[in-house]
């Protein structure tokens, strides 16, 4: 069974549960901070992984480093680590949300831009990109590119919208060349 498809699977049953339990919006900020956690410290998953750690100690250390974190999560976790799919975690994570979110019609966003943006901008860019992919609104996560010059570049999924500066420079380059 393909990776993607294991992940699926355990973020479709974790979303059941804790959509029974009326916890997605908890589980769903968890899963974030737990997917940050592991992008900060990539030994913790090279831990979880040592053969001479037996799958008890294993557990225990999910349960201290994850103590503050939902039961639904931390069992999650334990059960992924006896499985040895604890390189899924992230997988499963990102399953999740996505689940989650087309569950209240809202869809990730990446947005560059040369500044952070201000709420006012953040609202806009949300109620006007959401409507172009078929959502509610957008969560827009912000990154600096100074690349860009001016304007902003979205990602929604695989759709990229560049409305920047740079952008508009390389598609005349490209126009004037052929």
């Amino acid at each position: 069974m393909s990776n993607n498809a294991v992940a699926k699977r355990y973020a479709t049953a974790l979303f059941e549960l804790a959509n029974e339990q009326n916890l997605l919006e908890l589980i769903q900020g968890e899963l974030r901070e737990i997917k940050k956690s592991i992008k900060d410290n990539p030994e913790l998953i090279n831990l979880l992984k040592l053969p001479k750690l037996s799958s008890d100690k294993k557990k225990q250390v999910i349960k201290e480093i994850f103590q503050s974190t939902s039961p639904l999560v931390v069992n999650t976790l334990m059960l992924l680590s006896d499985r040895h799919r604890v390189d899924e975690i992230t997988s499963v994570a990102d399953e999740f949300i996505e689940l989650a979110n087309s569950n209240r019609g809202i869809a990730e966003a990446t947005v560059y831009s040369i500044r952070p943006l201000t709420a006012s901008e953040s609202a806009a860019i949300s109620s006007v990109f959401a409507q172009k992919v078929g959502r509610v609104s957008l969560n827009i996560e912000n990154i600096i590119d100074t690349e860009l010059l001016g304007g902003v570049k979205i990602r929604i999924g695989n759709k990229i919208f560049d409305g920047s500066l740079r952008g508009k420079l390389d598609r005349l380059e490209r126009s004037l060349i052929s």
